[in-house]
């Protein structure tokens, strides 16, 4: 469903992603690790079609990233939830409705069908601007689910979130691949990759270094610890890092480092 191939991403002389490969099929969840500066959200504004690829190619369901079609059938899901703050979580989400031109009767049943699995009935009337950070994510999170994407990324999903807000949005991704939806979740939260991932991707300084299921990746790795363990070998562990990946996407940074082989 999403497909990367060879993608390099330049930002005048900084290189954020360098030869990018990446597959996530559809009914798969696909978890994209990489410490911070290392391509992740420069790779995501790619697939959802917000960046263009200095080279390669990245198409969504056959379309490129870029094309209307690929768009229709992607759902992304920010860090930081942002809603309208002068209206309700029901008038955004129909504002959502409008804008990807849904029947109108069977995206109302849709959307109460998500006030009720993200348990939002409270407050779901109410102003966004006296919701919390969970009850905006809730209703964020509701709203890219509004039109059924085939597609479904999400950046770090869990930050902020409470215990029970949390379980809610692991259960939805686990449903929503288990529908055949492709699901790619980008983390720093290692034991949610580790508990809810099929595939698992590591990336550092624009690379994808390993991809795989947990049980691959130790394998090729010769490691059989802890997640983070391996995570931190391939990675560089406590290394002084230069960042790959340009803070809002800005030129000018110095040229990427390179760490060297990272597997015995």
């Amino acid at each position: 469903m999403i497909e990367l191939i060879g993608v390099t991403k330049n930002f005048g002389r900084k290189r954020a992603v360098d030869g990018l490969d990446l597959i996530v099929r559809s009914g798969e969840l696909f978890a994209f690790l990489g410490p911070n500066g290392a391509g992740k959200t420069t790779t995501i504004k790619m697939i959802c079609g917000l960046l263009t690829p200095s080279a390669g190619e990245v198409r969504v369901g056959g379309f490129p990233a870029t094309s209307r079609e690929a768009r229709q059938l992607i759902a992304y899901v920010p860090d930081q939830p942002y809603l309208y703050e002068k209206l309700t979580g029901r008038e955004f989400l129909r504002f959502v409705v409008e804008m990807y031109g849904l029947n109108r009767g069977r995206a109302t049943a849709k959307i109460e069908e998500l006030i009720d699995v993200f348990e939002m009935r409270d407050y779901i009337d109410e102003l966004c601007e006296n919701y919390s950070h969970g009850m905006k994510q809730r209703v964020v999170f509701a709203s890219a689910l509004v039109h059924e994407p085939r597609a479904l990324i999400v950046d770090e999903p869990l930050v902020g979130l409470d215990p029970r807000s949390g379980r809610i949005v692991k259960d939805l991704f686990l449903a929503q691949a288990r529908s055949g939806v492709a699901v790619l979740m980008s983390t720093h939260l290692l034991a949610i990759a580790e508990e809810l991932a099929d595939t698992i991707g590591i990336i550092d300084h624009g690379r994808m270094l390993l991809t795989g299921s947990l049980a691959e990746i130790r394998q090729r790795a010769q490691m059989h610890g802890p997640l983070e363990d391996l995570f931190l070998k391939l990675t560089g562990g406590d290394r002084p890092r230069v960042s790959a990946e340009p803070a809002e996407d800005a030129p000018g940074a110095s040229e990427p480092i390179e760490l060297g082989d990272r597997l015995p």
